[in-house]
């Protein structure tokens, strides 16, 4: 017999019963049940019940193993009674009788039960995250991710991409992001920097002549953390393809996650049609270019309605250039209760209020305060048809604009009795972040997100540049490699009108692709680095080997990223994407278990010629 195991934790069945057996693994719970003791004994297949009796040899010493030891037990198969079968597990129809046991790892008093669903500070769980890891959500979880990075690899295979590894260990390259840089030994002075992400020496294996590139690639970026996304590393499916078009991406990525998040979505429905929406639209209607198009509420531009009108906070701010009002509509949303949570949603964001109206059948208390009579004869009038029932608008704004424009908003937005609107105005950069969590917490509060689906939407149509508003400096908004719409020609106008065929994809509120056509013209992409203040040398010193490359018959080509993480994160139905990554850093980029970042030692840094300065 093995050293260790005949089967797994798992295996064992009815058709076992008899059988000598040798299982190993951790002792997930010891149950006393009058002198018989029972353990469930886990490995990473499964759960089987084994139990001990005074009969027993091993009697004395199964007494003391505890919670979270790994043993070896050797013992018989046997049928359980049929009112204590297990159905709940695949080994449920049987127990093993110990007849010999090993202790292979005793464990000390723990700092986190495995067995259960207790909650713990994260602090704790990271710090002993081998503990976390043996728990069953989490095991669940790295297998999804897993079984999703394999199913990933397959389809990129089926769609005739070759994986390639790009070097870990390079040069310092403008990503968005900050490099994580690493000293070089053999020149002082110098430094590497860990990929942000293989950009550049993807576009150069197109240029090499490979034409459909993948890699479930390390990517390092030195980023300030939050729920959906790692401070220090994080995995993606990078791809590219020479000779393609930006629809010829779309086609090629999307029957790949089309297909994992059908083959692991929990039987959630996926969509099947991917909207295209221009940056600018995602913007105005749902206040973020990753919109969680499962919620179906649209924000609409209302200016016209306050302009002039005798709410004098929005018609004054309408006179300033560039300022907008937007409307969020609220279906359902209708009652005062709900709309103060709401203004209280924003004085939680830092605004005074959010102006709102909502819409109700007509009250004999609002007629009472409109005529200037009695209550009763209000209720009268109502009852009698002299004054006309129906609708009305209620709540500060529709005061303050008068019912002809209430009516006019209410129209335009396609509302009725029982809901409701709220406004935001401003620039529309400065509000528009709030007005899409707003809608976000509308659309959930109100039960109209769908939560039993994956709904995706492409992004396009990304400026390329934007304007500092203090200095008036035009800098790149988005990725300064993309293919300007309308190639050198569009670099002859105004650069804020300027278009990149840039792309992202958003599924349930999250980025989950991004990606572009290249430019892989070196004259256009000189031009374009020159009208955000780049020189030619710099962009050669920069780039130099991809800039060099270009000039050697480069191909049309272009490609995307999809995040590994946050798609595992949403299959998992996690809010946080340490769940799904084994051993990610805490909110403060440390990894308390292994006690990183430390203190180099002083021959070391000496080696490299590098000296710590203390900070004050």
């Amino acid at each position: 017999m093995h050293a260790y195991r005949s089967h797994t934790c798992a295996d064992l069945d009815k058709s076992n019963v008899g059988d000598k057996v040798r299982l190993s693994g951790w002792v997930h719970r010891v149950r006393d049940h009058g002198g018989i003791l029972f353990i469930d004994l886990r490995d990473h297949y499964g759960m089987t019940q084994v139990l001990c009796d005074p009969d027993s040899a091993a009697f004395a010493d199964v007494e003391k193993v505890r919670s979270e030891w790994c043993i070896r037990i050797d013992g018989e198969v046997k049928a359980r009674a049929d009112d204590l079968v297990n159905s709940k597990i695949p080994t449920g129809e049987i127990e093993v009788f110990v007849r010999e046991i090993e202790v292979l790892g005793a464990s000390k008093e723990l700092p986190l039960q495995v067995f259960g669903d207790q909650e713990y500070p994260e602090e704790t769980r990271l710090r002993y995250r081998y503990l976390d890891l043996r728990r069953e959500k989490m095991q669940n979880n790295m297998i999804l991710r897993s079984d999703v990075v394999s199913s990933i690899r397959k389809r990129m295979w089926d769609q005739n991409f070759k994986e390639f590894q790009t070097p870990i260990i390079t040069a310092s390259s403008p990503e968005g992001a900050r490099d994580f840089l690493v000293p070089s030994r053999l020149h002082p002075g110098k430094f590497y920097a860990l990929p942000q992400a293989p950009q550049q020496f993807k576009q150069l294996l197109m240029v090499s002549g490979f034409d459909k590139y993948f890699q479930i690639a390390p990517c390092f970026r030195d980023e300030d953390p939050r729920a959906d996304r790692s401070p220090t590393d994080f995995y993606q499916l990078d791809l590219e393809m020479s000779f393609v078009e930006q629809q010829d991406v779309f086609d090629t990525i999307q029957p790949v996650l089309t297909g994992i998040f059908e083959e692991f979505g929990g039987g959630k429905a996926v969509d099947q049609e991917w909207p295209q929406i221009s940056y600018k639209d995602a913007a105005l209607w749902y206040g973020s270019d990753k919109p969680d198009l499962r919620n179906p509420i649209k924000m609409q531009v209302v200016s016209e309605h306050f302009a002039g009108s005798g709410f004098a906070i929005f018609a004054k701010l309408l006179e300033q250039e560039g300022t907008q009002i937007r409307a969020i509509p609220a279906p359902t949303g209708g009652s005062r209760k709900f709309c103060d949570r709401m203004n209280a949603f924003a004085q939680k964001e830092g605004l005074p209020g959010m102006g709102y109206i909502f819409w109700r059948e007509k009250t004999a208390d609002s007629v009472a305060q409109e005529l200037g009579i009695p209550v009763k004869e209000a209720q009268a009038k109502l009852k009698s048809g002299e004054v006309e029932g129906g609708m009305e608008a209620a709540g500060p704004l529709a005061k303050n604009i008068g019912p002809e424009r209430t009516e006019a908003i209410r129209q335009q937005l396609g509302l009725t009795v029982g809901d409701a609107a709220f406004f935001l105005g401003g620039k529309p950069k400065a509000f528009e972040g709030v007005a899409g969590r707003a809608r976000n917490v509308i659309g959930s509060e109100l039960g109209l997100t769908d939560e039993n689906r994956f709904a995706f939407a492409w992004i396009v149509d990304f400026p390329i540049y934007e304007k500092d508003e203090e200095s008036g400096k035009i800098d790149f908004e988005h990725n300064p490699f993309s293919m300007p719409q309308g190639g050198m020609d569009a670099l002859m106008g105004d650069p804020l009108e300027v278009l990149g065929y840039q792309y992202d994809l958003a599924c349930n509120g999250y980025e989950l692709v991004s990606g572009a056509i290249r430019n892989h013209k070196p004259e256009i992409m000189f031009k374009a680095f020159e009208i955000a203040g780049y020189g030619k040398d710099e962009v050669e010193k920069r780039f130099g080997g991809m800039v060099n490359a270009f000039q050697y018959g480069a191909p049309p080509h272009g490609g995307c990223a999809a995040g590994i993480d946050r798609i595992v994160m949403l299959l998992a139905e996690e809010a946080n994407i340490r769940e799904v990554i084994l051993f990610p850093m805490n909110q403060r980029a440390e990894d308390l278990m292994m006690n990183a970042p430390n203190d180099p030692m002083p021959d070391q840094l000496m080696e490299l010629g590098l000296r710590v300065i203390p900070q004050d």
